[in-house]
C-alpha cells in the first residue's frame, strides 16, 4: 500500500491550512511492463483538503536522472490541478534507476506571516526496479535530504530526512507534513489535518 504525501519544510510558525508546492508523479515506482514514460502534475495545494491554488509559472524545475541533471522547465504545459492553474511535464525514463525532480516556484506573498514564501518540492521515481542514487541530495537552497529510501515504503514504516540549507543540516528545523487525501477523509479536528515534526 502506498500513501502520498506532501511535505514542506516550515522555517516558520505553522498555520492551521497548510499549502505546499507539489509534484505528483501518476506512478512513483515504473516497472518494465508499464512503459518508459512518467506524467508529472506540479501544483500549488492543500493536501488533505484537496484545494487548489493558483499557481505562478516555477522559476526552473530540474530532472536529476542516472547520469545527468537537466533543467526541463520547459517542457512545462498549463494542466489545470484540483481546480486551479497547475502544469504538467510527460518525461522519458531511459534506464533503470532513481530519477529526481525537484521545483523551485515563484515566492508568494504570504499576509498571514507578513513574508514571502518559497515551497521548493522534491519527488522520487523508481524506474525498472532501479533503486539508487537516492541518497544525494540535489542543490537546491533549502531542502529534505533522505535517510530512508523514499519510495517502495508500506503503510507503517517510517521515512526519516535531514533538513539541509545551502547543503548544511537545519538544527530542530520544523517539518509539516500532509496526506494527499484522495479518499476523501475528514479529520476529527483541524489539527490533525497538518502534522508536524
Amino acid at each position: 500500500m502506498r500513501l502520498p504525501i506532501a511535505a514542506i519544510l516550515a522555517l516558520w510558525p505553522a498555520l492551521a491550512q497548510a499549502h505546499f508546492g507539489l509534484i505528483l508523479p501518476d506512478d512513483p515506482m515504473i516497472t518494465q511492463e508499464e512503459g518508459r514514460e512518467v506524467a508529472l502534475t506540479f501544483g500549488f495545494v492543500h493536501p488533505f483538503e484537496q484545494f487548489g491554488m493558483e499557481m505562478a509559472p516555477p522559476v526552473r524545475v530540474i530532472a536529476r536522472t542516472p547520469g545527468a541533471t537537466d533543467d526541463i522547465t520547459d517542457t512545462l504545459s498549463p494542466r489545470p490541478v484540483l481546480g486551479e492553474r497547475g502544469f504538467r511535464t510527460d518525461f522519458r525514463l531511459t534506464r533503470p534507476g532513481t530519477y529526481v525532480f525537484a521545483m523551485e516556484p515563484q515566492p508568494y506573498w504570504e499576509p498571514g506571516e507578513d513574508k514571502y514564501i518559497l515551497h521548493y518540492s522534491k519527488t522520487y521515481i523508481s524506474a525498472f526496479d532501479g533503486d539508487s542514487g537516492w541518497q544525494e541530495p540535489l542543490g537546491l537552497k533549502t531542502e529534505i535530504q533522505p535517510l530512508t529510501r523514499p519510495f517502495g515504503l508500506w503503510a507503517g514504516n517510517i521515512f526519516q530526512g535531514r533538513v539541509l540549507r545551502d547543503g548544511a543540516p537545519v538544527p530542530l528545523a520544523e517539518v509539516e507534513v500532509e496526506h494527499y487525501n484522495l479518499e476523501d477523509r475528514k479529520a476529527p479536528a483541524e489539527v490533525m489535518i497538518t502534522q508536524t515534526i
